[in-house]
Order: C-alpha cells, then sequence, then structure tokens
C-alpha cells in the first residue's frame, strides 16, 4: 500500500527534526536529557501507585484475617452449644473468607514481581543518565549550560516562564 499524506507528513517532520538535531548536538542532548526526566518521573509515578495498592491490600488482608479469626471463634461457641448447623454456616463462611485471602495474596505477590521489575527499570535508567554524563567533556557540558540558559532567557522573553 501507498504511503498516505499522514504518513509522508510525518516522515518530512521527522527527518526535519533529525536534522536539526544533528545541526544542533546541544539540543539533541537537551532532548536526550528529558526524555529520560520524563520516563523517571513516569517510572516513579507508577511505582508511587504500586506501593498505594500494596498498602490496601495489606489493609484488607488484615480485615479478612480478623473476620477469619472472628468467625472461627464464633463456629466454635455455635458447635459447642450444640447449634451444628449454625457452626456449619460459619465454617463454610470462614473457607469463603480464607479463599478471598488466598486471592489477595497471589494479587499482593503479581504486584511485588512487577514493584521489582519497576525497581529495576529505575535503576537502569538512573545508571544510564549517570553514564550520559560522566561519558561528556567539560566543553560539552559547558556548551549544554549555555544551550539551557538560552533557553531560559527564550522562555522569560516569551512569558513562558
Amino acid at each position: 500500500m501507498a504511503p498516505t499524506w499522514l504518513d509522508q507528513l510525518e516522515r518530512n517532520l521527522e527527518d526535519r527534526l533529525n536534522a536539526f538535531l544533528r545541526a544542533n548536538p546541544d539540543q539533541d542532548r537537551l532532548l536526550r536529557e528529558q526524555h529520560l526526566q520524563d520516563r523517571q518521573q513516569d517510572l516513579n509515578r507508577r511505582r508511587d501507585q504500586m506501593q498505594s495498592q500494596a498498602k490496601d491490600l495489606r489493609r484488607r488482608l488484615l480485615s479478612l484475617a480478623e473476620q477469619v479469626q472472628a468467625w472461627s471463634e464464633r463456629s466454635r461457641k455455635a458447635r459447642a452449644a450444640g447449634a451444628e448447623d449454625l457452626a456449619e454456616r460459619a465454617d463454610h463462611h470462614v473457607q469463603t473468607l480464607m479463599e478471598q485471602g488466598r486471592d489477595l495474596w497471589s494479587e499482593l505477590e503479581t504486584l511485588g514481581c512487577a514493584f521489582q521489575g519497576l525497581d529495576q527499570q529505575i535503576s537502569d535508567l538512573r545508571q544510564q543518565a549517570t553514564q550520559q554524563n560522566q561519558g561528556r567533556s567539560l566543553d560539552e557540558d559547558w556548551a549544554l549550560f549555555e544551550a539551557r540558559q538560552e533557553l531560559e532567557e527564550l522562555r522569560r522573553r516569551q512569558g513562558l516562564d
């Protein structure tokens, strides 16, 4: 299938951006650094969400454990009083609560594995950013500093600050 006008436009814009970045390595560096910062912020946001989910799951597990304990005690009381039917219903409820607890525990384990993966991504990004910064010469750092200063000046002049 022939490329559409939108595909051609996108390719043209991408070619122009690449040409601009080749001609302005400082801007390319700024763009890469901004991309790393944005990615790290996104990962940190996801990490915070996962921590909140884990906290909620732990709270729900504790609540279920308290309910299991309470209903187990009720079952014992009913059995001791000879109310076997009531004790059986309480036992059934305890089993249902325990199944819910196993499901929540499984969910918490899955979340823990995802959290470890996310932590590894964050660590990799930090290492990548550190390597990028260490790989620059003093001249490159100075050029980057000047580019940032110029960008800030442009923002101030255009009232974007």
